[in-house]
């Protein structure tokens, strides 16, 4: 079983960062995490209009898109994405690692768009990275905010947020449990 998991991970680590280090210089790979992110944001814009406003209202914002595979038992997944901070437009890239136990076949891309309505929060990601473990909990509820800016994203904690973008649209429930984010030191 962890054999399998191990495997499974590699597989699918080797073939996202092959697809996004095809690019063979830093800054060529930063523009694609960009392009990436700037695509995301327009398509979560064009399902939900309002979460513009949340983003651009928020402390910072990080976008990062995913690829993931699980076979049987075991699965696996790797991403890449951006972190900015909107007060001083500086950016963050970072990486996101995934392993999933349970019943299932198949693979999935996703995209996810994390909204930080707090300073400590965007550096507590930056800087400490973040964990979505199995215990996580996230809630499609808006927590007494009303249905404006984050009508469809999940609440993580108190003042983090959490869209995520399915090939279907808006996903309304979190399916990136046992995902670790860090910073990616090859492009910082």
């Amino acid at each position: 079983m962890r054999l399998l998991l191990a495997a499974l991970t590699s597989f699918a680590l080797l073939a996202h960062s092959g697809w996004l280090h095809a690019a063979s210089s830093k800054a060529e790979q930063q523009q694609e995490v960009r392009k990436t992110a700037g695509d995301t944001l327009a398509r979560l814009y064009k399902v939900t209009p309002d979460a513009k406003r949340a983003v651009e209202g928020a402390a910072g914002y990080a976008v990062f898109s995913n690829f993931g595979m699980k076979i049987l038992l075991a699965g696996g997944g790797s991403g890449s994405g951006v972190v900015v901070d909107n007060q001083s437009k500086r950016e963050t890239f970072m990486k996101m690692v995934e392993v999933q136990a349970g019943l299932g076949i198949g693979v999935k891309k996703f995209r996810l768009v994390w909204v930080f309505e707090k300073k400590s929060d965007l550096d507590r990601f930056v800087n400490a990275g973040w964990e979505l473990g199995a215990q996580t909990t996230a809630s499609a509820q808006v927590g007494g905010k009303g249905a404006g800016a984050f009508a469809g994203a999940l609440s993580i904690t108190p003042g983090v947020w959490l869209y995520q973008l399915t090939d279907d649209g808006l996903a309304l429930e979190l399916t990136a449990k046992g995902t670790k984010y860090y910073k990616d030191n090859d492009l910082n």
